[in-house]
């Protein structure tokens, strides 16, 4: 595949710092890839996609284009296949959708130490939600109870809970809690919830994990106290490791060449 154009869609992305981590990496890979961003709203994401030529490599896809782009996707991966959400497309005769956040998660946890937890908390109800949920069965938890502003919309996690062997509950943000290992926060970005419940969901949320990264810290960061507390910059980056190993030769478990010197200019550019 000789095509050479990428980009980062969603709505909003002027936030996004993906095409500072991928120029960063093709730098470093030798490769004249072009890597741009574009506002995409969900409604307009078919005609959008339609109207791409052959110069067209792929895509990363962020909120609120991941439902659509698993539509969209001919073949998933199996982290896609669970989650129902795709965040890469490697596009072709038959575009191929990837969901590279479960992993990014997982990647990001293990920087921090954290490699095996035994209950989770998840705030949020979204595409994120589902790809944390893997994380956590992956690293073992068999307890997640989900917080959501609308608990209903969780159904599909108590499923998929079910599917990977954990249990899982749905309440609403300010409901009582008890202890969990680690919090899994995946609001959109620049969301502030009450203090109280902010207060609340610290005192007994263990460490925290916010996948959002802009701006920083997020206003639940900030009251966490002297737990541990990991950014979502650390997800953003492992995550876009595996879209370029996607991109460059379609596996992404398969480590890119000199991917140690690649990581570390990525990180540079962050």
């Amino acid at each position: 595949m000789t095509s050479s154009r990428l980009a980062v869609w969603g709505d909003p992305i002027a936030h996004s710092q993906s095409p500072a981590l991928h120029a960063a990496a093709y730098r470093v890979l030798g490769m004249e890839w072009e890597y741009g961003r574009r506002q995409v709203s969900a409604p307009a994401f078919r005609e959008t996609l339609a109207s791409l030529d052959a110069s067209w490599r792929g895509l990363s896809l962020t909120m609120p284009l991941k439902e659509e782009a698993f539509r969209a996707a001919a073949t998933r991966d199996r982290h896609a296949e669970l989650s129902g959400a795709v965040n890469t497309l490697l596009l072709g005769s038959e575009p191929a959708g990837f969901n590279t956040d479960v992993g990014g998660i997982v990647d990001a946890l293990a920087e921090n130490g954290i490699t095996a937890v035994g209950t989770v908390r998840i705030l949020g109800a979204g595409a994120t939600a589902a790809s944390a949920l893997l994380a956590a069965a992956g690293l073992g938890a068999t307890r997640a109870e989900v917080r959501a502003r609308r608990p209903e919309r969780a159904a599909g996690l108590v499923a998929l809970g079910e599917s990977l062997g954990v249990r899982v509950t749905t309440d609403a943000l300010d409901a009582p809690a008890e202890w969990v290992d680690l919090t899994l926060a995946t609001l959109p970005s620049g969301t502030e919830l009450d203090e109280s419940v902010s207060a609340r969901l610290a005192d007994d949320g263990g460490a925290l994990f916010d996948a959002a990264y802009a701006p920083w810290p997020s206003a639940l960061a900030s009251v966490w106290g002297e737990r541990p507390v990991i950014s979502g910059l650390g997800m953003l980056l492992h995550q876009a490791v595996r879209q370029i190993r996607i991109f460059h030769h379609g596996d992404p478990l398969e480590p890119l060449p000199d991917e140690g010197r690649v990581v570390a200019a990525m990180r540079a550019a962050l």
